[in-house]
Protein backbone atom coordinates (compact mmCIF):
# COMPACT_ATOMS: atom_id res chain seq x y z
CA UNK A 1 0.00 0.00 0.00
CA UNK A 2 1.41 3.40 -0.91
CA UNK A 3 1.45 6.23 1.58
CA UNK A 4 -0.85 9.21 1.34
CA UNK A 5 1.04 12.20 -0.13
CA UNK A 6 0.44 14.25 3.02
CA UNK A 7 1.16 11.49 5.54
CA UNK A 8 4.01 12.50 7.82
CA UNK A 9 3.91 16.05 6.46
CA UNK A 10 3.30 19.22 8.44
CA UNK A 11 -0.05 20.67 7.41
CA UNK A 12 -1.89 23.86 8.29
CA UNK A 13 -5.65 24.33 8.28
CA UNK A 14 -6.74 27.09 5.90
CA UNK A 15 -9.89 29.05 6.78
CA UNK A 16 -11.71 31.76 4.87
CA UNK A 17 -12.67 35.21 6.18
CA UNK A 18 -15.75 33.68 7.83
CA UNK A 19 -13.59 31.15 9.73
CA UNK A 20 -14.83 28.25 7.59
CA UNK A 21 -12.31 25.58 6.72
CA UNK A 22 -11.40 25.53 3.04
CA UNK A 23 -8.72 22.84 3.17
CA UNK A 24 -5.19 21.96 4.16
CA UNK A 25 -1.88 23.28 2.88
CA UNK A 26 1.53 21.72 3.40
CA UNK A 27 4.75 23.54 4.04
CA UNK A 28 6.08 21.95 0.84
CA UNK A 29 3.18 23.49 -1.11
CA UNK A 30 3.94 26.89 0.41
CA UNK A 31 7.60 26.60 -0.53
CA UNK A 32 6.74 25.56 -4.09
CA UNK A 33 4.42 28.54 -4.53
CA UNK A 34 6.88 30.95 -2.94
CA UNK A 35 9.67 29.78 -5.20
CA UNK A 36 7.58 29.89 -8.39
CA UNK A 37 7.94 32.66 -10.96
CA UNK A 38 4.23 33.50 -10.56
CA UNK A 39 4.49 34.25 -6.85
CA UNK A 40 3.19 37.59 -5.61
CA UNK A 41 2.26 38.80 -2.15
CA UNK A 42 -1.37 38.73 -3.28
CA UNK A 43 -1.60 34.93 -3.44
CA UNK A 44 -3.99 33.69 -0.78
CA UNK A 45 -3.67 30.38 1.00
CA UNK A 46 -7.14 29.50 -0.26
CA UNK A 47 -5.70 29.76 -3.80
CA UNK A 48 -3.26 26.97 -2.93
CA UNK A 49 -5.82 24.53 -1.52
CA UNK A 50 -8.46 23.10 -3.81
CA UNK A 51 -11.18 23.72 -1.22
CA UNK A 52 -13.08 20.61 -2.18
CA UNK A 53 -12.45 18.63 0.96
CA UNK A 54 -12.83 15.98 2.08
CA UNK A 55 -13.96 17.09 5.50
CA UNK A 56 -15.31 15.01 8.38
CA UNK A 57 -17.70 15.74 11.20
CA UNK A 58 -16.60 15.37 14.82
CA UNK A 59 -19.35 12.75 15.19
CA UNK A 60 -18.09 10.64 12.26
CA UNK A 61 -17.38 6.99 12.94
CA UNK A 62 -14.02 5.53 12.06
CA UNK A 63 -15.58 3.91 8.97
CA UNK A 64 -17.04 7.26 7.85
CA UNK A 65 -13.71 8.99 8.42
CA UNK A 66 -11.88 6.32 6.42
CA UNK A 67 -14.42 6.73 3.60
CA UNK A 68 -13.62 10.46 3.56
CA UNK A 69 -9.89 9.85 3.17
CA UNK A 70 -8.60 10.78 -0.28
CA UNK A 71 -8.04 7.73 -2.45
CA UNK A 72 -9.00 5.50 0.47
CA UNK A 73 -5.60 6.02 2.07
CA UNK A 74 -4.97 7.21 5.61
CA UNK A 75 -3.97 10.83 5.74
CA UNK A 76 -4.90 14.15 7.28
CA UNK A 77 -8.49 15.34 6.90
CA UNK A 78 -9.93 18.51 8.46
CA UNK A 79 -12.59 17.97 11.12
CA UNK A 80 -15.28 20.66 10.83
CA UNK A 81 -18.45 21.47 12.73
CA UNK A 82 -21.89 22.02 11.19
CA UNK A 83 -20.90 25.60 10.26
CA UNK A 84 -17.70 24.56 8.49
CA UNK A 85 -15.45 25.83 11.28
CA UNK A 86 -12.25 23.83 11.71
CA UNK A 87 -11.98 21.86 14.93
CA UNK A 88 -8.79 20.00 14.11
CA UNK A 89 -7.16 17.51 11.77
CA UNK A 90 -7.81 13.79 11.83
CA UNK A 91 -5.11 11.36 10.81
CA UNK A 92 -5.45 7.62 10.67
CA UNK A 93 -2.78 5.03 10.32
CA UNK A 94 -3.18 1.41 9.35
Amino acid sequence: MSAHPLQGTVVDIVCDEDARCVGLVTHAQLTTVRDSCGYTDRIRLSDITDGSGPFVSPSATRAEAEDAMPHGRPGPVPVVDEHGSALGVLTLSR
